[in-house]
């Protein structure tokens, strides 16, 4: 074997993104890597990461003497000449089977030299951040801090209070190195649709009929559930509430009852409501936006607030869109207009939205430009004893029914064929898809950001049509429920 294929088995700092991410996805990095398409959004993190890194880089020359490694012998040369920074350093060290390439290296008043990594993150207390900061502190073998150059401008220090989790992180990654078996995990909505061995590790959860697959059930959930007996969702939906042990996260009749029932929901495709679905009276206006989280403030930039108007055709779709995050304040201002116009031409607007995006990121934009004391902000916001037209669409659908999904997105409600039964017109759009179009739409030439453009309205045009439509499915409900086609449950 050779030294770059010995070399293959060492633990690298970037290990830590996969193993703090799920213990199984490192194990098939290990023995089962296979090679797979890069997602669009995590590829520009991927870019906006260089980018951070390259100014950070920019900053540092600007003050120190800095020099390239070209190899791990380059590095220790680099390192007895004492250059004050060494970009791009190669550490190695076998007989700890560890091998890392920090961003860079700062030499210390002492000597002695501290890693450092351009992170694009504003988080300092990300776990996978003080792990492989940590594994740098290792291979250097000293006791001076590591740094961090976070998104934000800010920088932050690392000592031994990350050597547990450093340890830990080690010792399991040698253990996943010599187990001939595939982890046992869990199935995580969220993390595990944008792993890249999603397609795999799905068919064995299904196959199982894995708790984890249930909306609500956490991991630990699930493991509690399993030792209680309760392996399966066939076996939760036979359960009664009562004979369910307090588990994490699963305490108290009324939660238990509402996973059997979200259960039995997914075995049968049956919908149960829970409680009557009270929608507030008025006229409703349905409010989606699309935002950046790419700025170069890390203010997420607002870059089209979307609204459908009665009656409701997709003609009826009216926005504020803008080029860049110059003409934030313009657009946000611009918003607030129309908001008012609105309520000037109707009477007791609704203004619908789905999950609580839109209230918070209003809220930041009135705390970002002072404007919490502005009329329309108050209305938006029910400040100063203001009823607020907003209205969480999602809260009322997780408050009042249990449907046969795996998640509560819009998506998965809207695109299922029982249920509302909308279909988006570009099939690949989504909130990520949306980002990656705008950034991409800020490095177009004229011709082209006129059809990214077109492309972003059109999404977020279904966006707000689908929560039309979601509305009109809510108000049938009532209608089903008198005919027997929908379920009820006194919980």
């Amino acid at each position: 074997m050779t030294q770059q294929e010995n070399d293959l088995f060492l633990i690298k700092p970037s290990d830590a993104v996969s193993w703090v991410f799920c213990v199984r996805r490192a194990w098939l990095d290990m023995h089962l890597a296979t090679d797979f398409v890069v997602d669009p959004f995590m590829q520009l993190l991927f870019d906006a990461g260089l980018q951070h890194e390259a100014n950070t880089l920019r900053r540092l020359q600007n003050d120190h003497d800095v020099q390239q490694a070209t190899s791990f012998d380059h590095t220790r040369a680099l390192m007895q000449l004492g250059v004050s920074v060494i970009y791009q350093a190669k550490l190695r060290n076998r007989e700890k089977g560890l091998i890392g390439y920090p961003d860079f290296l700062i030499r210390h008043d002492s000597g002695l030299y501290q890693a450092a990594d351009a992170k694009l993150t504003q988080n300092k207390n990300k776990k996978v951040l003080q792990i492989q900061l940590g594994v740098y502190r290792q291979l250097l073998d000293n006791s001076l801090p590591a740094v961090v150059y976070l998104g934000d401008g800010t920088t932050a220090s690392y000592s031994d209070e990350v050597n547990t989790q450093v340890s830990a992180f080690i010792q399991s990654m040698r253990r996943l190195r010599v187990q001939t078996e595939q982890p046992h995990v869990h199935y995580s909505h969220s993390r595990c649709r944008i792993c890249p061995y999603y397609a795999y590790c799905l068919t064995q959860f299904e196959a199982d009929d894995s708790l984890s697959l249930l909306y609500g059930i956490h991991g630990r959930t699930a493991e509690h559930l399993t030792q209680a007996g309760i392996q399966t969702i066939s076996q939760l939906a036979a359960q009664h509430a009562e004979k369910i042990p307090d588990v994490p996260h699963l305490k108290g009749l009324q939660r238990k009852q509402r996973a059997i029932i979200q259960a039995q929901s997914v075995q049968s495709g049956k919908v149960f409501l829970l409680r009557d679905i009270v929608l507030p009276e008025g006229v409703w206006i349905h409010f989606d936006i699309e935002d950046n989280p790419l700025s170069s403030t890390r203010d997420r930039h607002v870059y089209l607030w979307g609204l459908l108007v009665p009656p409701f055709t997709a003609s009826d779709f009216d926005y504020v869109w803008t080029d860049n995050e110059a003409t934030d304040y313009q657009g946000w201002l611009a918003f607030l207009r129309k908001i008012q116009q609105y309520r000037v031409r109707y009477k007791s607007v609704v203004l619908a939205h789905y999950s609580n995006h839109e209230k918070t990121t209003i809220k930041k934009y009135a705390e970002r430009y002072h404007m919490l004391d502005n009329k329309t902000v108050q209305w938006l916001l029910g400040l100063e004893g203001e009823t607020s037209p907003l209205f969480d669409m999602q809260k009322a659908v997780r408050d009042s029914l249990i449907l046969p999904v795996q998640g509560y997105g819009l998506k998965e409600i809207c695109k299922h064929p029982e249920l509302v039964n909308f279909q988006w017109e570009i099939e690949a759009s989504g909130s990520q898809w949306s980002v990656v179009q705008f950034n991409n739409f800020l490095v177009a030439d004229e011709h082209d950001k006129q059809r990214i453009k077109s492309e972003i309205l059109a999404y977020n045009r279904d966006d707000v049509i689908a929560t039309r439509k979601l509305e009109v499915w809510l108000r049938t409900l009532s209608t089903q429920r008198v005919d027997g086609s929908v379920d009820i449950i006194d919980a």
